[in-house]
């Protein structure tokens, strides 16, 4: 660029440096002692492993001493990550370098680091029209601008890329930088946000590309039942969103919120039951009697799992809500998360026989649920944990301030679940939940977690909560079983090993009613029996 050169006002050329590097001169204002530049250089570069970027920045030019300064605009990095290399016989501000070392002294930054900074990355056309580096903008949360004319983008049936990527002509590559700087903060947030989601959702694993591809070629065989772009486009997306369930968005609770619809007023308890009906006194009869006085409960379903025949319909009390008594299909563990047809409402109470509730309880933790329809909410809480020494995930039933499941032996959690853990979960780990006995409300938390990316919500602690015990001559809880917290443990890896993550979350949050242990009169709260449990 040392050379005599006479431009014009806003003339455009092509100087190539050597066989891998050119600059493109998009601007330039002369007169009779400089030139000002205004210019934007892509590397190719074979000493950057075949990575591409551009670089904007202005220069000035005199005959005599040639380059002057180089003034960085932006680029493909954020600006705090710019250093200077040496490229070309001249100094240039740029935000793309080597990996990381120390050289002399001077800074160089990883270039994943870079992706992760920008918050735009260029996507041209690779040897195809396809390129990586689309995938790797998706990974780092870099909105691709994509400079490849004729390129269907990949499941561009069901995604819509105008949500996480900015199209661009590739014949135009000068104007991406208005375009980039016309896009607000506001944009540019949920835009990264959808690069994140689409990337974890359907191209983080070989696993998941495959699945969305069968996933889509089943939508377009069985049309009639196929997903809709809101269930692909949205949290948890196409894969969580079993259309065998439903067609319509609106029947799943990860779509309410969008479609500004609120959950059923009323719920659905389920008792699971494995102990014979031995009296009016049992723990499950007591169970029965405060749930049904719930005036949100709209039926109570008992699930007889017991080896035992099932009792005639005069030995069960008698409710104001419909009481039904059902089989478990195969009686086995996994199968109290059988979708059976008799549930109706959205909200589903998940009980075990020895669960010990009031009728408060149930009211106000289905109120909490109403506000929370796509998580776990209830009472019993547990926690996992980094077992450093082991190199393995841990299960802990202390009570400390955080948690990260709630147990389904008194949770609410929407009936969909139901589908899911059925027709998603692999069968060989139903049926290692089946042969221990053990696990499946683990199995639960694993499944809503993974699909929500959020914790459960645990509401008011009892002074006490213990696992009650059955009847004298009768099996005792399985609680008690000294080899059940063994097999916990064993569970939550092998779960995590299947998900290939934890998606467990610990969260601090408790809620209490309004009022709830405050020094007031009781003639003022809601719910006026809670405290004294």
């Amino acid at each position: 660029m040392g050379h005599n050169m006479v431009l014009s006002h806003s003339t455009y050329i092509w100087m190539p440096f050597s066989d891998e590097d050119f600059l493109i001169i998009s601007h330039a204002v002369s007169s009779s002692d400089f030139v000002r530049l205004r210019a934007s250089l892509p590397f190719f570069l074979r000493t950057m492993h075949q990575q591409f970027a551009v670089v904007y920045f202005e220069t000035t030019v005199t005959p005599q001493e040639g380059v002057q300064e180089f003034i960085y605009t932006f680029g493909i990095g954020s600006a705090r990550c710019c250093t200077h290399c040496n490229c070309c016989k001249f100094k240039l501000f740029t935000s793309y370098c080597l990996p990381r070392r120390s050289n002399g002294g001077e800074k160089v930054f990883d270039y994943q680091e870079l992706l992760h900074n920008s918050s735009f990355c260029l996507v041209p056309r690779g040897r195809r029209l396809g390129s990586f580096r689309f995938l790797e903008a998706l990974q780092a949360a870099c909105i691709p601008v994509i400079l490849s004319n004729g390129w269907e983008l990949p499941f561009s049936e069901v995604i819509d890329w105008r949500k996480a990527a900015i199209i661009g002509d590739e014949r135009l590559l000068l104007q991406v930088p208005s375009i980039t700087r016309s896009v607000g903060h506001d944009r540019i947030l949920a835009l990264r946000q959808q690069t994140q989601f689409l990337w974890d959702a359907y191209f983080s694993s070989v696993a998941k590309i495959v699945l969305t591809t069968l996933e889509i070629i089943q939508d377009r065989v069985d049309s009639h039942v196929s997903r809709s772009r809101l269930l692909w486009n949205s949290l948890p997306g196409g894969l969580y969103a079993l259309p065998q369930y439903s067609a319509d968005p609106a029947q799943f609770p990860f779509y309410y919120a969008i479609l500004g619809k609120s959950p059923s007023q009323q719920f659905t308890a389920v008792i699971h039951t494995v102990t014979p009906l031995q009296s009016q006194i049992s723990p499950v009869v007591k169970l029965i009697i405060a749930v049904a006085k719930s005036k949100f409960c709209a039926q109570i379903v008992v699930l007889w799992n017991s080896d035992k025949p099932l009792p005639p319909r005069n030995k069960w009390p008698s409710t104001s809500v419909p009481l039904a008594v059902i089989e478990g299909q195969t009686k086995t563990m996994s199968s109290r998360f059988y979708p059976h047809d008799v549930i109706l409402t959205d909200a589903v109470l998940s009980l075990d026989e020895d669960s010990v509730l009031s009728t408060n309880e149930v009211d106000f933790a289905f109120t909490v649920w109403q506000s929370f329809p796509e998580r776990i909410v209830g009472y019993p809480a547990r926690s996992h944990y980094w077992d450093s020494s082991r190199s393995r995930w841990g299960y802990t039933s202390k009570w400390t301030n955080d948690y990260s499941m709630v147990l389904t032996g008194a949770a609410f959690y929407h009936r969909y679940y139901h589908y899911l853990f059925t027709h998603y979960v692999p069968a060989g780990l139903l049926n290692t939940v089946d042969r221990m006995a053990n696990c499946e409300d683990i199995l639960m938390n694993f499944l809503v977690s993974a699909v929500t990316k959020q914790p459960p919500i645990k509401v008011t602690q009892k002074k006490q909560y213990k696992e009650t015990m059955m009847s004298q001559g009768s099996k005792a809880s399985r609680w008690a079983d000294p080899d059940h917290f063994a097999q916990r443990q064993t569970c939550m890896n092998a779960f995590s090993h299947w998900l290939g993550f934890m998606p467990l979350l610990h969260s601090q949050m408790r809620l209490d009613p309004v009022l709830f242990r405050d020094q007031v009169s009781i003639l003022r709260k809601k719910y006026r029996d809670i405290e004294k449990l």
